[in-house]
């Protein structure tokens, strides 16, 4: 069938039975709200692909970093030193996706991360229902997430906390013991030239 959209004249091709591709047609008011709803169906697409390729999946809701970030406490205890503050740190961090994941659905993140932490006893499969506001079961409310998706959020983003970490002690690691608040002439050795 011939159909007119927007001055234009198309070609549309329906109800085939067998069909192996289909044509997703994008409208918005502006070029860059297309693209962005492109580049959200291109994601979405990718993310599909990704978990039939693996057929590997998590719970979603915040029910996979609240598992870790349990383990990694349990296992900062049997550690000490620096170590353990950065095992506690890596922890802490992980709970900032549900956290987030609460505020933006307008519940009191430290309840929901309370009640998500005590439900994780049971079930690592216990997750933060959003619509509800509840702790619900994520894999009976199949709300899932790729594993290879989740697995690389966490790998970017500790590769950028430490690379951020590197660059701040290279700052620290140029700055001259002026800069540090220190007397020069105490430090023994020639004072620097003006």
């Amino acid at each position: 069938e011939e159909r007119k959209i927007s001055g234009e004249d198309m070609i549309f091709v329906e109800e085939c039975s067998g069909a192996k591709s289909v044509t997703l047609f994008v409208r918005g008011s502006t070029k860059h709200i297309v693209d962005e709803i492109v580049r959200a169906i291109e994601d979405a697409i990718g993310v599909v692909a990704a978990t039939v390729e693996d057929d590997k999946v998590v719970a979603g809701g915040g029910a996979p970093e609240i598992a870790m970030a349990k383990k990694l406490k349990d296992y900062a205890e049997s550690i000490s030193g620096r170590e353990q503050l950065a095992v506690n740190a890596f922890a802490e961090a992980l709970e900032i996706v549900p956290k987030t994941l609460a505020e933006n659905a307008g519940l009191d993140s430290i309840d929901s991360l309370v009640d998500l932490r005590a439900a994780q006893e049971d079930s690592y499969y216990m997750g933060l229902d959003v619509f509800t506001g509840e702790v619900a079961d994520m894999k009976e409310a199949g709300v899932i997430e790729p594993k290879r998706v989740k697995k690389q959020a966490i790998q970017s983003a500790s590769e950028a906390a430490e690379m951020i970490l590197r660059i701040d002690d290279v700052i620290a690691s140029t700055k001259g013991p002026e800069d540090m608040g220190m007397d020069p002439s105490a430090m023994g050795g020639m004072p620097p030239m003006m």
